[in-house]
C-alpha cells in the first residue's frame, strides 16, 4: 500500500518533460519481445553471376482477378464496361453499395477505423478525461467505496457542525461571554486537523478506486500516515501565501483611510489594488491546488509538491479553475437542497422562519432548532466533502495523463496483462 511505483513523478527517473504527453512504448509481442517494426535487411545491388536470367516485365503473365471495393471480381485495373441506359429508374451503379458498410474494411469491423476502448479498471477510463468523466468518477468513488468514504466524512462533518452549533448558540444567548470564543477557537482547530486527516485518507482511497482496488480505512491510514506532517506544513504554507497576497492588497486601502479622510481617494486607489490582490490570490491558489495529491501520492516534500502543482497547472489554469468551480457549485447546491427540509422543520420548532434560514443574532433559536439544522448540515457535508476531494485528485490524475502518460503506468499497476502489468502485488505493495 505504501508503494509509489505507479505514481512516481517522471523527475525521479530523469524523464520529466514540459512538452506534453510522451510517446508510449511499443507493446509486447506474444513471445515477450517488442512488436516494433524492424529495419529491413539491405538488398544486394546486383544479382549473383550464376543467377538465372530475369524475365522482362512485358513477358509477365496478366495479374489475377482481384475483388474491387464493390465486392465484384475484376481482372486487373481495367474498369468495367459501361452499362446500357435503363431510363429514369434506379440504375445498378446508383444508391448504397455493399462495399460501403457491408464489406470488411469499412466501418467498425476494422481496428484502424474504430480504436479499441480505453481500459477502465476502476472509476475512470485510463485516458485524458472530460469534465463529465471527472464529475462522474468522483461520484462513482463515493458510491463504490461508500463504507470507507462516508465514514470518514461523517466524523469530520459531525465535528465541524458541532463546533458551529455551539458557537451559534453562544453568540445568540451569551454574546458578552468570552467562553464561546474560546470554545469556537478550539473547535475550529480540531476541525482543521480532522479535515487534513480526511483529505489525506480520501486521496489514498481515490487513488485505489482508480485502479479498481478496494481499500479500508486502516489501509488508507497506513499509506497516508508518513505524509501527514508534511501535509500540515503544506496546507499552512499555502494559506499563508494566499493570505499574504490579500493582506498586501488591503494595506494601501487602510493607509489611505488613515492618512486622508477623502473617500474618493480610497475608492480610486485602494479598491482597484484590493481587487487585483484578490485576483492574484485566486490565481495563486489554483496554481497550487494540485500540491496536496502530488504530496500524498508521489511521496515528495513540500517544496517539490508545490513545484509539481505549478508545472501540472501551467497552461491549463482556466480548465482546472472551471472544473473546480463547477464541482463547488454542484456540491453547494446539493448541500442546500438537503438542508432546506431541516431548516423548515427547525423553523416550525423554533417559531422563526427568518432565524432558521439566516442564523441572525436578532432572531435567536432554541437549542432544539439548532440541532435540527446541524443534522441537515451533517448529512449534506457527509455527501459533498468526499466528492470535492475526489474531483481534486482526479484533476491531478488527468493532468498527469495528458502530460506524462500516467495512464500506461496505472494500467500496469492495475495488473492489465496487455500492458505488461502484474498489479500492486507484483510491485511490492498491496491493498492492505
Amino acid at each position: 500500500m505504501t508503494d509509489t511505483s505507479g505514481w512516481a513523478s517522471p523527475s525521479s527517473s530523469g524523464t520529466d518533460s514540459e512538452g506534453g504527453r510522451p510517446p508510449a512504448a511499443a507493446p509486447a509481442g506474444p513471445d515477450g519481445g517488442s512488436t516494433a517494426p524492424q529495419a529491413a535487411a539491405p538488398q544486394d545491388s546486383a544479382p549473383p553471376l550464376d543467377a538465372p536470367p530475369q524475365a522482362h516485365p512485358a513477358d509477365a503473365p496478366a495479374a489475377p482477378p482481384y475483388p474491387s471495393a464493390y465486392g465484384q471480381a475484376q481482372a486487373g485495373p481495367t474498369p468495367p464496361a459501361p452499362q446500357p441506359a435503363q431510363g429514369w429508374g434506379p440504375q445498378p451503379g446508383w444508391g448504397p453499395q455493399p462495399g460501403w458498410g457491408g464489406q470488411p474494411g469499412w466501418g467498425a469491423q476494422q481496428g484502424w477505423m474504430v480504436p479499441p476502448p480505453s481500459p477502465k479498471p476502476g472509476v475512470i477510463p485510463l485516458r485524458p478525461l472530460g469534465v463529465g468523466e471527472i464529475l462522474d468518477g468522483s461520484i462513482a468513488t463515493v458510491r463504490k467505496h461508500w463504507q470507507t468514504v462516508l465514514g470518514l466524512s461523517l466524523v469530520v462533518a459531525v465535528l465541524t457542525q458541532s463546533t458551529l452549533t455551539l458557537v451559534n448558540w453562544w453568540s445568540q444567548h451569551d454574546a458578552r461571554s468570552n467562553t464561546g470564543l474560546v470554545v469556537g477557537g478550539i473547535g475550529l482547530l480540531v476541525d482543521a486537523v480532522a479535515g487534513l486527516v480526511m483529505s489525506a485518507l480520501l486521496t489514498m482511497v481515490v487513488s485505489r478506486a482508480i485502479l479498481g482496488e478496494p481499500v479500508s480505512v486502516g489501509a488508507a491510514w497506513r499509506a497516508a500516515r508518513p505524509q501527514l506532517w508534511r501535509l500540515v506544513g503544506l496546507t499552512l504554507l499555502v494559506m499563508l501565501i494566499v493570505l499574504g497576497i490579500l493582506v498586501a492588497g488591503a494595506v494601501p486601502m487602510f493607509v489611505i483611510a488613515l492618512v486622508s479622510d477623502a473617500g474618493p481617494a480610497t475608492l480610486l486607489v485602494g479598491v482597484p489594488v484590493l481587487l487585483a490582490a484578490m485576483a492574484a490570490a485566486l490565481w495563486t491558489y489554483v496554481r497550487l491546488s494540485l500540491a496536496t495529491p502530488a504530496l500524498m501520492l508521489e511521496k515528495q516534500g513540500i517544496k517539490a509538491a508545490l513545484s509539481r502543482s505549478r508545472k501540472l497547472v501551467n497552461g491549463s489554469w482556466w480548465r482546472i479553475f472551471g472544473v473546480s468551480l463547477l464541482g463547488t457549485l454542484l456540491t453547494a447546491m446539493l448541500a442546500s437542497v438537503i438542508a432546506i427540509p431541516f431548516r423548515v422543520l427547525a423553523a416550525l420548532v423554533g417559531g422563526s422562519l427568518l432565524g432558521a434560514f439566516s442564523g441572525s443574532v436578532a432572531h435567536p433559536q432554541p437549542i432544539s432548532a439548532l440541532v435540527i439544522i446541524a443534522v441537515g448540515s451533517v448529512i449534506g457535508s457527509m455527501l459533498t466533502i468526499p466528492v470535492q476531494a475526489a474531483i481534486n485528485v482526479l484533476l491531478y490524475v488527468d493532468q498527469r495523463i495528458r502530460r506524462e502518460a500516467l495512464d500506461l503506468e496505472l494500467a500496469r499497476a492495475a495488473g492489465l496483462p496487455e500492458y505488461g502489468g502484474a498489479g500492486w502485488a507484483g510491485q511490492g505493495g498491496g491493498t492492505g
